[in-house]
């Protein structure tokens, strides 16, 4: 009896919803009353565009999600430099079918229609940031010289867009407007700001949340970030991304939380366990981590630059960085079709141009304080099949999320620091930093009881890691909480070209002793 009042927070999920109440609780559920029918206007329009780099540095990916099959409707992207003249590019459309999933709840309870997923590619577009020496002496006039002598102006493109859908009937659905800044050229010296974090998942606004509330932090990371976006230029979220297990409507409130972070800059994905792991699969793990989704539904709703996104490694180029992107849910062992790929990404990249090296995996293929399962420090296969090849090439820095804390290492190679200091790196590259970042928003992670003597740094709270580069010889890498976005680790790498090239242990080809 009484009166009482909540407020709950709705997205578009292309149907109607209704509440109901219940009394019992969890054990003894009895339906008390349903409400009354709450109705979109139009439940099918385009929404929650997330942008994503091509294949090649001059191409940006818009993948939305809409009610719209392509029998009914046109989909499309309406772009073009801010204040100029717009054109159009299509976009496809894909979805997927509860056949599709491996395996139950994704196939059974937690199967929801997902609408479709559609993806355009807005190609040929300018670097972000050019020096134009004729605008810089006009800007000069036109400020009477009042500012520091040999002040140069980089300018940045600035795109807007907007995606929709042409009706038979020849009327449009449109999206709001939004924009973004194009990547810079591969090697080009500007300012480069990237974000990367593991394990977020997504929780509500509104206060409520799921029974087991399995990502406490999640908002706190989403909002520092859309609190700093005007300082990020690209996002690696490194697997681990809804924790939706195979309830399927959970990628439709992730792409929602996410989607002022992932409508500006590109939002680069990992595959995690949580996204892949299916019995019968054909996942390196064998367990049900992904509820049935056997990486269907990533794959799917966000696009990467990968050649067969069943297979989800691949690499992207921002400016000075090369990132070489692993998936730790399929074989990475020496031999394997991965372990090739990983080769070939190290190898590929140009140093002189693209100084800073990054690896990045979901699962701890490297060094880790934390326990897991079978009392190891990460997973010593990965160490044992990889490290060659990131002291070969000569890696900077390897990432991954999977254990929910932070922590960072020395330069290390086969268990020894090969590097004294903890906050600037200078001269020859002789181990690799490794960093796990999986504080994004999941349950925390405690580290284990032994002190390692290659561990830097531990923090088992939420948090990302920004890397600033400011030129090619010069890196900023900061650690920040999701609490309050302030700084907690941080430190300096500087080097030229010649140190990426001196040899170190096990990272040199033989010399001849020819002359």
């Amino acid at each position: 009896t009484g009166k009482s009042s909540l407020k709950f927070q709705l997205i578009n999920q292309r149907e109607d919803f209704s509440f109901a109440l219940f009394s019992g609780g969890l054990s003894d559920p009895k339906l008390v009353a349903v409400s009354n029918v709450i109705s979109f206007a139009n439940p099918k329009a385009p929404l929650y565009p997330r942008l994503s780099q091509g294949k090649s540095w001059n191409e940006m990916t818009v993948t939305w999600t809409s009610g719209y099959n392509v029998i009914e409707a046109v989909p499309f992207v309406e772009w073009g430099m801010k204040g100029e003249s717009q054109t159009r590019s299509p976009a496809g459309t894909l979805t997927f079918h509860q056949n599709d999933m491996c395996a139950p709840p994704a196939r059974t309870v937690g199967w929801r229609d997902p609408g479709f997923i559609h993806t355009s590619f807005l190609k040929d577009l300018w670097p972000s940031s050019v020096y134009a020496p004729q605008l810089t002496s006009f800007l000069r006039q036109m400020m009477n010289e009042q500012c520091v002598p040999n002040t140069v102006f980089i300018f940045a493109f600035r795109y807007t867009y907007k995606f929709g859908h042409k009706l038979v009937d020849g009327s449009y659905v449109w999206s709001k407007s939004y924009s973004f800044k194009s990547s810079p050229y591969p090697g080009q010296d500007s300012l480069q700001r990237v974000v990367i974090f593991g394990d977020m998942g997504k929780a509500e606004r509104d206060g409520s949340n799921e029974y087991s509330n399995y990502q406490p932090g999640s908002l706190n990371t989403t909002d520092q970030l859309i609190k700093d976006l005007k300082n990020i230029d690209i996002v690696f979220h490194i697997g681990d991304i809804t924790y939706a297990n195979g309830y399927i409507s959970q990628w439709d409130q992730f792409t929602s939380q996410v989607e002022r972070i992932a409508s500006t800059v590109p939002y680069m994905i990992a595959s995690g366990n949580h996204e892949r792991d299916a019995p019968n699969s054909g996942s390196f793990y064998d367990g049900n981590d992904s509820g049935g989704e056997c990486g269907v539904i990533a794959e799917t709703m966000f696009y990467v630059p990968a050649e067969n996104r069943a297979k989800f490694w691949y690499s992207t180029d921002y400016g000075m960085f090369h990132f070489c992107i692993a998936d730790s849910e399929h074989d990475w062992r020496e031999g394997s079709e991965q372990y090739k790929f990983i080769e070939k990404c190290l190898a590929s990249v140009d140093r002189r141009k693209q100084p800073w090296l990054i690896f990045v995996a979901h699962r701890v293929l490297g060094y880790s304080s934390s326990y897991w399962k079978d009392a190891s420090f990460g997973e010593p296969m990965g160490r044992e099949s990889l490290q060659g090849l990131w002291q070969k090439y000569k890696v900077d820095i390897a990432f991954f999320g999977h254990i929910h804390n932070y922590e960072r290492t020395c330069p290390v190679y086969q268990g020894q620091c090969m590097h004294v200091g903890k906050s600037h790196y200078s001269g020859t590259v002789n181990g690799t930093i490794h960093v796990v970042v999986g504080g994004g928003g999941s349950h925390l992670s405690a580290f284990g009881p032994t002190q390692t003597s290659w561990s830097l740094y531990k923090d088992s709270d939420f948090g990302f890691v920004k890397l600033t580069a400011y030129n090619h010889s010069s890196l900023l890498f900061e650690y920040k909480k999701s609490s309050d976005g302030n700084v907690y680790d941080s430190f300096t790498i500087s080097r030229d070209y010649r140190d990426v090239l001196a040899c170190v242990h096990d990272g040199c080809e033989p010399t001849t002793l020819g002359s």
